[in-house]
């Protein structure tokens, strides 16, 4: 069942709506009606039954039987005192608990009979007699009611199991980037290490014949480093999948061989490069050329054949990157879902793994564009 802290908006207006409805029948719209002195009486029934119908969706099961239960027994004891307000508030109600519990429940069912019972005592208590037309009203209102909640409940859990559905692939999405990025990051850290231990070696072979206890430390940093290395790779081989890219690690200095693949796609891109150039640790340069590429390939994915800029800026003690395309060419529209897909979610987790920030969002001009800043 879903709950509700506090009334809605429209809550409130539907309860306002039917104490007034009430208090306007009761007033003036009877023909067959309570006597003058039993009509505060009434006038406050309508009024409490407007308190109920703004808490209805907190206990929307005990509401709708309390107040079957209460016009069943009015109806009894007080024939010919059905009233329309009654009626509508009974189908409120009744929209009410269908669309917040499970169809089919045993609250559900006797919510279904309570009502049921409601609309023939009011029949049998109408005055004058009610005839086939009114039961056809009342019986295809009543469906109409029971209908519509049915189908709300329906809509609610079709929406939250997109949601569930959504969130269980962008987890997946963040999962598959990460251990992307481990496999990256592993390379560049297996190769730091031998050449660390292949240096260490040199140094050991240029030490002098008395020299040693340094020989002996330099070959215990040296085969540690091997065996790290070993560990590596093996670590590595569980992560990296069977279409994982072996290949030379990527850096900003490869960005016009990128350049020169997206214009052979149909996007006409620049580049800009403002600062002075300073070298970047590998897994940051690796990370920067990877935003670059996500943010075009997904301009080309989502506007089509348009014009981008790269502009790779060098500041102290950070790395500036901007990706702006204009958005698709006359007479194209932008894809659906674009900028909301999982490369924005790939470009967030390498730039979080720096402690950077990116941001992403469609431009007023009608193009998309992506910034990140890396601190070095």
């Amino acid at each position: 069942m879903l709950h509700r802290r506090s009334p809605t908006l429209v809550d409130w207006l539907v309860a306002v709506a039917v104490g007034l409805f009430a208090i306007a029948e009761e007033i003036g719209g009877r023909s067959m009606g309570p006597s003058r002195e039993h009509l505060p009486l009434w006038i406050a029934a309508g009024v409490v039954t407007a308190v109920g119908v703004l808490f209805r969706r907190h206990a929307p099961f005990a509401i709708l039987c309390v107040y079957s239960a209460l016009n069943v027994l009015l109806f009894v004891l007080a024939p010919q005192m059905a009233a329309a307000w009654q009626f509508y508030t009974e189908l409120v109600l009744l929209f009410t608990l269908l669309s917040e519990v499970r169809p089919g429940s045993v609250k559900a069912v006797t919510g279904m009979v309570a009502s049921g019972a409601y609309v023939v005592s009011m029949l049998a208590a109408s005055s004058p007699p009610a005839g086939w037309g009114d039961i056809a009203v009342a019986v295809v209102m009543s469906a109409i009611a029971a209908g519509a909640g049915l189908a709300v409940r329906r809509h609610r859990v079709i929406a939250a199991q997109a949601a569930e559905r959504g969130e269980l692939l962008a987890r997946e999405a963040v999962s598959e980037e990460r251990a992307r990025i481990a496999r990256e990051l592993h390379d560049i850290v297996a190769h730091s290490v031998s050449v660390m231990t292949m240096q260490t070696g040199g140094v050991r072979l240029m030490l002098r014949e008395d020299q040693e206890r340094e020989r002996q430390v330099l070959a215990s940093i040296e085969e540690t480093g091997r065996g790290a290395v070993d560990e590596l790779r093996r670590m590595l081989g569980l992560l990296r999948g069977p279409s994982a890219d072996s290949g030379p690690q990527a850096g900003l200095d490869r960005l016009d061989d990128l350049l020169d693949q997206v214009r052979a796609a149909g996007l006409d891109v620049t580049l800009e490069v403002r600062g002075d150039p300073v070298p970047l640790p590998a897994g940051l340069d690796l990370s920067a050329y990877r935003i670059v590429q996500e943010a075009l390939t997904n301009a080309l994915k989502h506007a089509g054949p348009t014009r981008a800029t790269v502009t790779v800026e060098h500041r102290p003690g950070e790395l500036h990157l901007e990706i702006v395309d204009d958005g698709p060419r006359q007479g194209r529209t932008r894809a659906r879902g674009a900028g909301g897909g999982h490369g924005l979610i790939g470009m967030r987790e390498r730039a979080a793994l720096f402690h950077g920030t990116l941001t992403a969002g469609p431009l007023a001009s009608g193009g998309f564009g992506v910034r990140a800043v890396l601190p070095l």
